[in-house]
């Protein structure tokens, strides 16, 4: 940058600094002199005219002071052309002499009138009331949200204790069932099972029974009084069994031998019976001897 460049934005920022000042100073003019235009809540609202003219003064000083102090660092700073690191550290090193000096210094008071004092306080108290009214309607919407989350944690709580109760009575009950059972107690369960597993049993055999008995008689002699069928009658062997008793036999060949399941085939079995068992793969004939048949194997 040259030296006419950094001229000019220095002039440049002077300017700025200049007019930005001159708008605060009529701004507070303003705002001093709105007295009945419905500003009741400022601060010269609440000040008579010579207490406004103190303060009007007093604020005229304080800008006059600070457009002087101004002018006087912009004409000290030196050029942005030069070593800015080395700048850097100085306004640094400035920076902290200055907090240094502001943490010393006593506060002055903002006026010797007590009528504005008493004016700023009041503006001062009526901004903290508003800040602490904020803070309040917070706290007091957390306070809400936290009730509803404490009574939804309770209830929560609530279920669970109903729930760990009904748990630890259900043990405790099963434990006392559990100390009262004794052997005998056992025993006697088992055997109930059994007995009942039995009148099941036969309740399944009465009812295979009458069944094959309804669908499936036992063959009995006929003597036919048809002539055509007079010639091919035949003679029954009067020791044959039903079909029922042949699966029991087969069933009871299963249970008592299983290792050796085939029951020889005789003249007690109807060939009929025989052969229909077989064909429906309710029994199975054996590989070597084709007198000999087995229950089937039902998984």
């Amino acid at each position: 940058m040259t030296l006419l460049g950094t001229a000019l934005c220095r002039r440049h920022y002077v300017i700025s600094v200049g007019g930005i000042l001159k708008k605060q100073r009529l701004l507070l003019v303003s705002v001093l002199w709105r007295i009945d235009e419905g500003n009741s809540h400022t601060m010269a609202a609440g000040l008579s005219e010579a207490a406004q003219s103190e303060l009007m003064l007093r604020c005229e000083e304080q800008f006059a002071k600070l457009e002087t102090l101004q002018n006087k660092i912009i004409l000290c700073e030196p050029d942005f052309c030069e070593n800015p690191p080395e700048q850097a550290v100085n306004r640094l090193m400035a920076t902290e002499a200055e907090l240094k000096q502001w943490l010393t210094m006593e506060p002055e008071l903002l006026a010797s009138n007590s009528e504005v004092l008493l004016q700023a306080g009041k503006e001062e108290m009526l901004k903290l009331c508003s800040e602490l009214e904020m803070v309040v309607s917070c706290h007091e919407a957390r306070r809400d949200q936290l009730r509803e989350t404490k009574k939804v944690e309770q209830k929560w709580l609530e279920e669970k204790k109903q729930a760990l109760d009904a748990a630890n009575d259900h043990v405790k009950r099963l434990q006392t069932e559990k100390g009262k059972l004794s052997e005998h107690s056992i025993l006697q369960d088992t055997k109930a099972k059994i007995h009942k597993m039995k009148v099941y049993h036969e309740r399944l055999m009465e009812s295979l029974g009458e069944i094959l008995e309804k669908h499936v008689p036992l063959p009995h002699n006929e003597s036919s009084t048809n002539k055509k069928k007079k010639n091919i009658t035949q003679e029954l062997d009067e020791d044959l069994i039903s079909l029922n008793e042949i699966l029991e036999v087969l069933m009871n060949k299963v249970l008592n031998t299983p290792h050796d399941p085939y029951v020889t085939v005789d003249n007690t079995f109807w060939p009929p019976y025989v052969e229909m068992l077989l064909r429906y793969g309710i029994a199975v004939r054996h590989r070597e001897n084709n007198f000999k048949i087995r229950l089937e194997t039902f998984c």
